[in-house]
C-alpha cells in the first residue's frame, strides 16, 4: 500500500500471502502521478535496488537499513512517520473482510479495500 502524509491510502497491490512485497512496491511508485518528497519504508524494503529507484525517480528514501547491512541515512523525524501506514491498516482491519481475508478471490478482496479505504478517506 502506498499512504500520503496524511495517512490516507493512495495505491493497493496484493501479494501471495507467502511472497514479499518488495517486487510490487516498485510499480506502485511508478503509478503515482508525481513524486513524492520522501519514500518511507520499513527494514522489509532495504535494497540497493529499490533504493536506486526512489533516487533515479526524484524522491529521498527513508527506509533503515537490516542491522548486519552498513548504515545508510534515515533521518529519524521522517521515518517516525511510518506510523501513519500502520494507523491505516489497523483502521481498514477493523472491517472483518479485511481482517481475516474473506473473499476468496483477489479481485474481490481488492474491491472491498478499495471500499473501506474510500470511507475511510471520507471520514478522516
Amino acid at each position: 500500500m502506498i499512504a500520503d502524509g496524511a495517512g490516507r491510502a493512495i495505491a493497493f497491490r496484493i501479494a501471495p500471502g507467502q511472497a514479499h512485497e518488495l517486487p510490487h512496491a516498485i510499480p506502485l511508485l511508478d503509478a503515482l502521478p508525481g513524486v513524492p518528497r520522501w519514500v518511507v519504508g520499513d527494514r522489509g524494503y532495504t535494497s540497493h535496488h529499490f533504493r536506486e529507484h526512489i533516487w533515479s525517480m526524484g524522491a529521498r528514501p527513508a527506509i533503515p537499513p537490516q542491522r548486519h547491512k552498513a548504515p545508510v541515512s534515515c533521518p529519524d523525524w521522517i521515518y517516525n512517520n511510518r506510523n501513519r501506514v500502520e494507523r491505516l491498516w489497523a483502521r481498514l482491519k477493523e472491517w472483518r473482510a479485511i481482517a481475516t481475508r474473506y473473499e476468496k478471490t483477489a479481485r474481490s478482496f481488492l474491491g472491498v479495500l478499495c471500499l473501506a479505504a474510500t470511507l475511510n478517506h471520507l471520514k478522516r
